[in-house]
């Protein structure tokens, strides 16, 4: 059974890369976010009892479901949205920074050699936009098996599907970003 300083300890460790999950699959900053503090209420009420060691996959399980539910709550709001827009009045709404981007930076790193930190941060942005060029199922694998660092057996049990099929999307995945990002002059 985790404790209440295991329970917050995961939950920190995880948020920026829950994020940047949600993120790369909603592309909505603020959809993002309330899929992220969603998943973890859920962990935190529902498995609280669970031991520290299964967190992880359980947390996984619980935010890809999360993002599902997104995606079905939205195709149902969209429906009605379409039928309805007719009598509502356009408005415009205000583009926001991504969060991302105001992460603080080690003062460190920046200080160090602002050379190679530049072309560290140019190199993340190529990355992180050709992610999201992934298609879903790829994304998911990827970012699960590469990022979360879960083995495939966990990521084929978080997504739902045989191993096999894990490692084909994983292998699609980095064939793909690699050539991607080959196309961009990046060298890997």
């Amino acid at each position: 059974m985790a404790s209440r300083k295991e329970m917050a300890d995961f939950l920190l460790s995880v948020e920026r890369r829950a994020y940047k999950q949600a993120f790369y699959a909603v592309r909505n900053d603020e959809n993002a976010l309330d899929i992220v503090q969603d998943a973890m209420m859920k962990l935190a009420d529902r498995y609280a009892h669970a031991p520290a060691a299964e967190l992880p996959l359980i947390f996984q399980r619980i935010l890809q479901n999360t993002i599902r539910d997104h995606f079905r709550r939205a195709k149902v709001r969209n429906f009605f949205g379409t039928l309805l827009s007719s009598l509502l009045p356009v408005r415009e709404e205000d583009e926001t920074a991504d969060p991302l981007e105001t992460l603080n930076i080690a003062a460190d790193e920046a200080s160090s050699n602002p050379e190679k930190w530049y072309a560290r941060k140019e190199v993340a942005q190529l990355i992180d936009g050709a992610v999201q060029l992934l298609p879903t199922r790829q994304r998911e694998a990827f970012l699960l098996r590469y990022w979360e660092g879960l083995d495939v057996a966990e990521t084929a049990r978080v997504m739902g599907c045989s191993e096999g099929s894990v490692k084909t999307h994983c292998s699609r995945a980095t064939h793909t970003l690699a050539a991607i990002l080959q196309q961009k002059g990046v060298v890997l």
